[in-house]
């Protein structure tokens, strides 16, 4: 018989002593466990973030939703001053994925968190999140993240289906439907490309890139067009643009790479620049999902690979 151990719980302050020095920074250069547990993909980005007179913990980009993620972090039980700072930062960074941590969530406060989703309606979304640690035997210790709260999913669709085009409910649909199976494919073919659980009813998805300031991006695009990409959007249009020149810099050698041409779009009238190849499909046609799910992982895998030496 297999010799187990024993999962030992651990307190957080024993791992991280004092909350900005020790956990928020620790959280900064493991920003992965947060987004394991929270289910998306995200890029924390600063600490100490100024908002008018007061300092956010840690601000990102939330890169499944494509918007501004904060973080305010408690080493204690969640108290009404948090609350008010956490809603305070929200509207001071125009936030769109909220999240608070804390070692302990009281029930009011959970309650609270449920409200404002529940007010929200998938515009907003607020996450509360337990702080804790665990190890096994004499084993190093291992942070333990437990999801107290979080948006109601229903809430989400309803809101995402109301903001769709004049195409109709049923474009949305076909686009939900499309994202949950390749949500379900890539877990299992390309585990590492995304934490992404939940699908939308839009045009397109990103995933995790190493690139600050970057995603990868599968659309479906305008005229019938599939499109894999490298979004580059730092938040400063130039710095956009010297990102692209220095990947076109080496252009041959990424085109051979990738073994057709590429197409480089500064995108003028837009902050973004991207790298991208493009298909044909129409996620319409539910008959064809896995045929444009097979083409998306082929041109990003390819794609992946040709820009890595660049990265």
């Amino acid at each position: 018989m297999p010799t187990l151990g024993e999962l030992t719980p651990l307190d957080a302050r024993a791992v991280w002593p004092h909350e900005a020095r020790d956990f928020t920074s620790w959280l900064l250069e493991n920003a992965t466990h947060l987004a394991d547990v929270l289910g998306i993909d995200l890029e924390l980005q600063a600490a100490e973030y100024p908002v008018g007179g007061f300092w956010l913990d840690l601000i990102g980009r939330d890169q499944t939703n494509d918007c501004v993620l904060i973080v305010e972090n408690q080493l204690t039980s969640t108290d009404h001053g948090h609350l008010g700072q956490l809603l305070t930062y929200a509207a001071g960074t125009e936030a769109a994925t909220v999240v608070w941590m804390a070692t302990d969530f009281r029930e009011e406060h959970r309650q609270a968190l449920d409200w404002l989703n529940d007010l929200a309606k998938g515009d907003v979304r607020f996450f509360g999140i337990e702080i804790g640690a665990v190890k096994i035997g004499d084993s190093l210790p291992a942070p333990l993240f437990k999801l107290r709260a979080q948006p109601n999913e229903w809430h989400a669709v309803i809101s995402t289906a109301a903001k769709a085009t004049s195409e109709g409910s049923s474009k949305a649909a076909a686009y939900r439907a499309f994202w949950a199976r390749f949500i379900e494919r890539v877990h299992i073919e390309h585990p590492g490309w995304t934490n992404a659980k939940v699908a939308s009813s839009g045009n397109w998805m990103t995933m995790k890139c190493p690139i600050k300031g970057c995603v990868y991006g599968v659309n479906f695009a305008m005229g019938g067009k599939t499109r894999a990409e490298l979004y580059i959007d730092t938040g400063d249009s130039e710095e956009n643009l010297t990102r692209l020149q220095s990947f076109a810099a080496h252009k041959t050698e990424i085109e051979a790479a990738f073994v057709e041409p590429l197409s480089w779009e500064e995108l003028p009238g837009k902050r973004a620049c991207r790298i991208a190849v493009y298909g044909s499909g129409d996620a319409a046609e539910t008959d064809e999902h896995d045929a444009y799910i097979d083409w998306f992982f082929d041109a990003s895998s390819r794609l992946r690979s040709a820009l890595e030496p660049f990265v």
